[in-house]
């Protein structure tokens, strides 16, 4: 049951992160042939991520009530609605609709599965969360290079592109159907809902962790979200550097169990955001070539972010259960939304996409900090034991 469960979560993931890469292979469609500004476009797609922050947040309450298989049922006809409402985009309004219903959708794929996960493999979250999150970088090389193919090499509508979609949606409803699911963790470790709701809001160390995610889901997701618009002016082909990008974060997540056998947690993301910054600085001014060598740099930077952030909280704050892990994946999305807004702007206003890279790099610096002096502090207490 264990194999065809996660097989099933693989490929609704797949979904999710495909929709991320048909967005930014899109995006200067929406500018050329319909008129919409960077900052329309910026709006636009924010419900991506803003509605993907709703919809694990009320996830999150709802799993253990109503359980993974209708939070799954919700995905699929959310999935299906915003696939079809892109398609017959061709203004503002409609994909704004079309993304905010795939936002749902891909919300509800992690308010259920990252917690049907962590249910499966009590004894390895942190290395199976990380082959589960696998699937994103691996959805979205999927979408890019199909993007490059489709639209690029054959010429064909970006409508064509959008209706790959209906793909990896059937399959994993294919895959999904009839199985059953298990009771979350939190159900069965005995922890209360009233302890959950205790662990998720008024613990130091969630409010710690649930701030760093708006940084590191920012760093990774909006900067790939617009690499067409950043990367413009200095590559021909941007769609390619995201699917380099993904490909190398593929291959990291597969080795993520031996990784944090040698580092803490904590140690991985400092580890994590250091690169980010370096990544994303050499981005701001590389052309060519070299910001293919830039991006993998960041590659190796944002690789770990999202799994391991969801493994800190598992392992670090396991009474908070399916509501915590809901909740720091939809405070993640809804950071990307504001800083992809801010991103258009800023772009808009004349801005340079290596303006804006090089903007956004403060972020890992700030992480830089609050992870160096969470590591610190570890040290200390595990020396004092």
């Amino acid at each position: 049951m264990n194999k065809k469960l996660f097989n099933a979560s693989c490929f609704a993931l797949i979904t999710t992160a495909m929709t991320f890469a048909v967005r930014a292979k899109i995006e200067l469609v929406f500018r050329e042939d319909y008129g919409l500004t960077l900052e329309d476009i910026g709006i636009a797609f924010g419900p991506a991520f803003y509605g993907f922050t709703l919809a694990m947040i009320i996830g999150g309450f709802m799993v253990d009530l109503f359980g993974m298989k209708k939070i799954m049922n919700i995905a699929f006809i959310t999935h299906l609605g915003g696939i079809v409402l892109t398609l017959f985009a061709r203004d503002f309004t409609l994909l704004f609709l079309g993304t905010l219903l795939i936002g749902i959708g891909n919300g509800m794929v992690e308010a259920a599965c990252n917690p049907l996960i962590a249910t499966l493999y009590p004894n390895e979250k942190t290395k199976m969360l990380n082959r589960f999150h696998v699937w994103f970088p691996g959805g979205i090389v999927i979408g890019s290079v199909l993007g490059f193919l489709i639209v690029d090499i054959m010429g064909l509508s970006w409508m064509v592109l959008v209706g790959t979609l209906f793909i990896p949606l059937a399959i994993y409803v294919y895959l999904f159907a009839g199985q059953k699911f298990p009771p979350t963790d939190r159900v069965t470790s005995g922890v209360t809902y009233s302890e959950m709701l205790k662990a998720s809001f008024a613990n130091p160390l969630f409010l710690f962790i649930a701030f760093c995610m708006l940084l590191t889901a920012s760093t990774e997701l909006a900067t790939t979200q617009r690499i067409s618009s950043l990367l413009e002016k200095t590559v021909s082909n941007p769609i390619l550097v995201l699917a380099f990008i993904n490909g190398i974060m593929m291959v990291g997540r597969m080795f993520a169990g031996d990784v944090v056998h040698k580092l803490s947690i904590t140690k991985m993301l400092l580890f994590s955001s250091i690169f980010s910054f370096l990544g994303l600085l050499w981005l701001s001014s590389a052309t060519g070539a070299y910001s293919f060598l830039a991006a993998g740099v960041f590659a190796i930077g944002v690789c770990y972010f999202w799994p391991t952030m969801l493994s800190f909280v598992a392992e670090k704050i396991p009474d908070s259960g399916a509501l915590g892990l809901s909740l720091m994946g939809g405070l993640g999305m809804f950071s990307v939304s504001i800083v992809l807004w801010v991103m258009g702007s800023m772009m808009d206003m004349d801005a340079s996409g290596a303006d804006t890279l090089y903007t956004l790099s403060i972020l890992p610096v700030i992480l830089i900090v609050l992870f160096g002096i969470r590591a610190l502090y570890e040290n200390k207490e595990s020396k004092a034991i």
